[in-house]
């Protein structure tokens, strides 16, 4: 099922950088100087109360925006295999995490910017409809100043603009892209991006030119409003690094 459904084309003048991270994993230290928001697990997939402190801390100390990626209730797959909830049950799931994370990021009077689905959730959300407005309407009814940051083109951002909200297009520096618009299953060899020549070839084609090329050689429409990388990329550090320079180079940083 596509999950594209058309975005405001327009130019893209600052660009944001985001990274997920509070899983216990990467080196987040040494990305956090590189970017400007981060989506913080809220242990449901990974990490735990002092893991997710930490990287509050962090974002406090490097001033970076912190934010909130509430999951399935999935340690074991780490939140990458589809669950089936329904409806209520999503919106209570989100409402959830939200009200977790944002009593520890209250302690260290940190306000939360966005909130950004996890794995198996976020990709649903980018093909499901009812699934998307769940998210959104949970995000609503806790913070309506919350940005949803949601897959370029996709379900979630249309139905959080329906309730009024905010949103970001997210487009993925480290990931494959398949010809409907989402990313290539981690599960399919050469999903991830790991090379640098690579990584900095397409973003350079999302933010330039608001498309992207896919795994088939297809080219599909993107907007560049935040680009994502992974802590737990294998050049996680590198990457961060190249990408931050390619936007101040570029004046989008």
């Amino acid at each position: 099922m596509p999950v594209y459904c058309g975005f405001r084309k327009f130019t893209v003048m600052k660009i944001d950088i985001n990274c997920d991270m509070g899983e216990g994993i990467g080196p987040e230290e040494k990305i956090m100087p590189y970017i400007s928001s981060a989506s913080i697990s809220c242990g449901f997939h990974a990490g735990n109360e002092e893991i997710i402190l930490h990287t509050l801390k962090l974002c406090k100390t490097f001033r970076v925006k912190a934010g909130a990626h509430p999951s399935f209730p999935d340690r074991e797959h780490f939140g990458r295999k589809e669950m089936h909830f329904t409806e209520t049950e999503i919106y209570q799931l989100v409402k959830t995490q939200l009200q977790y994370i944002h009593r520890l990021a209250e302690t260290l009077h940190l306000p939360l910017h966005h909130v950004k689905p996890h794995g198996a959730l976020y990709n649903l959300s980018a093909s499901d409809p009812v699934v998307a407005g769940a998210i959104a309407e949970a995000v609503r009814d806790f913070d309506s100043s919350l940005i949803i940051y949601g897959l370029s083109g996709s379900h979630s951002l249309n139905e959080a603009r329906k309730m009024g909200l905010k949103t970001a297009s997210e487009v993925f520096a480290d990931r494959v892209y398949n010809d409907d618009g989402r990313l290539l299953p981690r599960t399919t060899p050469g999903s991830v991006i790991e090379n640098i020549s690579v990584m900095k070839k397409q973003v350079s084609e999302m933010i330039h030119e608001n498309q992207v090329t896919t795994c088939s050689g297809k080219i599909i429409p993107v907007l560049a409003e935040t680009i994502c990388i992974h802590s737990d990329g294998k050049n996680a550090v590198e990457f961060a690094i190249a990408l931050n320079k390619m936007l101040n180079e570029t004046g989008k940083n």
